[in-house]
């Protein structure tokens, strides 16, 4: 198959959705298909056999980290000249709307996924009155795809509700070979803690460090428990609110780390706390249980399909009128207060997280464009 991708995020960017991609253009591109990337300026001329172009971009104001290109006649033509059986836009908001446009002028199929809660994000930034015409314009734009993939059994629920048709579920991956348990070490605990003394539990983030990631909501639990240490690992928009609000606590600000560094960090920690209530997945959950790290999440979104509450990792409600606080300290402590139960969770998370491979997720992918084609010859026919 000839695959065209057109994404709002990509290499150099490092987040879940580029995560995925990378290891899906892999996967296909070892199958034997042909990939090419439309996506923000910036990026490599070619990844994993892959050929990249770059769109001209501009920061988007509120969120500088995140790109929105503009397509261009060059973008048409390199389509032109590609050829591609079908068009995956992911995410549309700019580039993706061309990436839709094309496929319709030019009778290509077309499939999207979505894998950013947006609309859920905009109360985060001052702009919850605008939810609804979000989804309006989400709706338009993914009612023009043959398939909308999720990365959540909730998230096709959602979209279901919302009236965008065809969902469908895209499974999770993780890389259980490059995050594994082994690579725990005191060195790496060492810089995580930041020159803090290693008495209580280390506690774990990683991610963005955004105003929706709801990072605040660690503060109570870190000046709860006993001597607790927290190392946030990532940057973003958010940083210097983050730093104030962390301030005259033992918390490490790291930065982003990659490969066995990241492997090192996850596998380090004690317990890794992700509040956030708007993951459409929440890839590094998966992430930090492939490395042995046990891990609380939101009862919300994509989450509950990761974490099975007091099995291979902790749940708590994220509403109330503390914001969840209390529900997070206490998920936290059930975590940490019994050493043979941290034990077995961490036991059933590598587990959990073993049954979930990027190339059977891809597999899975090429199945869904294969029946998209089979379903377009046979209308053609």
């Amino acid at each position: 198959m000839k695959i065209a991708f057109f994404t709002e995020t990509f290499l150099p960017k490092v987040d879940g959705i580029v995560t995925r991609l990378t290891k899906t253009v892999r996967h296909l591109v070892e199958a034997g298909d042909e990939v090419i990337v439309f996506c923000p300026e910036g990026c490599p001329d070619e990844y994993m056999g892959a050929r990249l172009i770059g769109v001209p971009a501009m920061p988007l104001p509120l969120y500088p980290e995140l790109k929105l290109a503009l397509p261009r006649p060059a973008v048409s033509e390199a389509i032109d000249s590609f050829q591609p059986d079908l068009i995956h836009v992911v995410n549309p908001a700019v580039l993706g709307l061309g990436g839709i446009w094309l496929a319709k002028s030019k009778s290509i199929p077309l499939i999207a996924s979505y894998h950013t809660h947006l609309p859920k994000y905009l109360e985060h930034y001052g702009m919850g009155m605008l939810e609804p015409l979000l989804w309006e314009l989400l709706k338009a734009a993914h009612n023009q795809a043959l398939l909308n993939l999720c990365t959540s059994t909730a998230m096709v629920q959602e979209l279901s509700d919302k009236g965008i048709q065809n969902t469908d579920l895209w499974q999770r991956g993780v890389d259980t070979d490059l995050f594994r348990p082994e690579l725990r070490s005191d060195t790496m605990r060492a810089r995580l803690l930041g020159g803090h003394d290693d008495r209580g539990a280390l506690l774990l983030y990683v991610g963005r460090l955004s105003a929706e990631k709801q990072i605040e909501r660690i503060r109570p639990v870190l000046e709860t428990l006993p001597d607790a240490r927290l190392a946030l690992v990532g940057d973003g928009p958010h940083r210097q609110q983050l730093e104030k609000h962390f301030e005259g606590t033992a918390t490490t600000f790291v930065g982003y780390l990659a490969g066995e560094e990241l492997a090192g960090a996850y596998a380090s920690g004690d317990a890794f706390l992700f509040p956030s209530s708007t993951e459409t997945l929440g890839l590094v959950l998966l992430e930090a249980m492939a490395a042995g790290c046990p891990v609380v999440g939101a009862n919300r979104g994509g989450i509950p399909d990761i974490i099975s509450d007091g099995v291979n990792g902790c749940l708590y409600e994220p509403d109330g009128a503390d914001g969840g606080a209390a529900s997070l300290i206490e998920a936290s402590q059930r975590l940490l207060g019994n050493a043979a139960e941290r034990q077995s969770l961490r036991s059933a998370a590598r587990s959990e997280a073993e049954r979930w491979g990027w190339a059977g997720a891809t597999e899975q992918l090429r199945g869904y464009y294969r029946q998209v084609l089979e379903r377009e010859l046979s209308a053609a026919a």
